[in-house]
């Protein structure tokens, strides 16, 4: 029943004859039980047509008027022609042929023009309204579906540049751990192995749980730490008030990390990186905070990282997320705010 209604709404075909149907039922039902033979029926049959032909000819010739050429004026003269032109046919047609041993005929008010233009109005009305209605729910879908299918183009066009945003920041990370401790580069090169395949794997689905997004992201920070754990003070922490019941998307809240660790820790300095992330009553709360070096190292960066993320956040989580960055001359913070998906 329900694929039924959907292919109503949304098949053109299917549409036209459930108005038909629909409007038949709905002004002719007080007179059913009146029928007393095929003649009536037909009779009625007959008029029914009448009303709905002028429906159909005021939707495909006069509304156009309305809708595509914008003159209401020139639309509602029409109409009012068209209406009081079926009046007069279905008014002789109706006491000459119709009314004549016809259910459909019952008292004296239904031989005049006003019943008749009143009939023709209502009918109109029902029929104009139902189409539509029905066409703007079309026309929505259509747009909802094209809009869907942009932002999806949009997201893999995004996620194509930022994989190997990732891998280059990643090998960067790794090379600056060989260079500080070259026994320990073939340790490095498998635990870096590890986060390329959770980004294979898991960076083109759509959402995966939180516990293995955080799990990736502590091996990143466990990296670094052994790149620059020396000379920087690194601080993570994670708190969930329900474990696995959360779902987000992948590889998102990385980058705002990565750069913490990028821009945060390019110099010879004291330096810091502060990372929490509290989940309460489905929503994510994530705070990065690095230093701002007073005398700071020429750093590579494409800035590609954190406008798709940006960009991927506006498409993944329309008006369910609220990020601010702020800075000073000592810190760099960024505040997300994001409300997950129930797994």
């Amino acid at each position: 029943m329900k694929w039924k209604f959907k292919y109503a709404l949304e098949n053109k075909w299917g549409q036209e004859i459930a108005i038909l149907f629909f409007s038949f039922i709905l002004f002719t039902l007080n007179d059913w039980i009146l029928i007393r033979s095929w003649k009536g029926f037909s009779n009625g049959m007959l008029y029914f047509c009448f009303l709905y032909a002028h429906a159909q000819l005021n939707r495909f010739f006069l509304l156009p008027f309305l809708l595509k050429k914008h003159r209401p004026f020139l639309y509602f003269i029409l109409s009012v022609g068209l209406l009081l032109l079926f009046s007069v046919v279905l008014y002789e047609v109706s006491i000459e042929f119709i009314y004549k041993n016809c259910f459909l005929y019952k008292s004296s008010y239904q031989k005049s023009y006003q019943f008749q233009i009143s009939t023709l109005t209502g009918t109109l009305i029902c029929i104009l309204g139902t189409i539509q209605i029905l066409d703007h729910y079309r026309d929505q879908k259509k747009k909802t579906k094209k809009a869907l299918l942009h932002n999806r183009i949009e997201l893999n066009a995004l996620k194509s540049q930022f994989n190997p945003h990732f891998l280059f920041n990643t090998m960067n990370t790794l090379y600056g751990i060989s260079l500080q401790y070259p026994e320990r580069t073939s340790e490095m090169i498998m635990e870096v192995s590890q986060l390329m395949r959770y980004q294979m794997e898991h960076g083109d689905k759509e959402f995966v749980s939180l516990e293995n997004e955080i799990a990736f992201i502590s091996s990143y920070i466990q990296l670094e730490k052994e790149r620059v754990g020396y000379r920087c003070s690194i601080d993570f922490n994670y708190e969930c008030d329900q474990e696995g019941r959360y779902e987000i998307a992948p590889m998102l809240l990385i980058t705002f990390i990565e750069n913490a660790f990028k821009h945060g820790t390019a110099t010879i300095e004291k330096c810091f990186v502060t990372i929490q992330i509290q989940v309460r009553e489905g929503k994510l709360y994530m705070e990065v905070s690095n230093s701002v070096p007073q005398k700071k190292k020429e750093v590579a960066s494409t800035k590609i990282g954190l406008k798709n993320t940006v960009e991927r956040l506006k498409i993944v989580y329309p008006k369910k997320h609220n990020l601010k960055i702020m800075q000073n001359e000592q810190t760099y913070t960024v505040n997300l705010e994001l409300e997950l998906n129930r797994a």
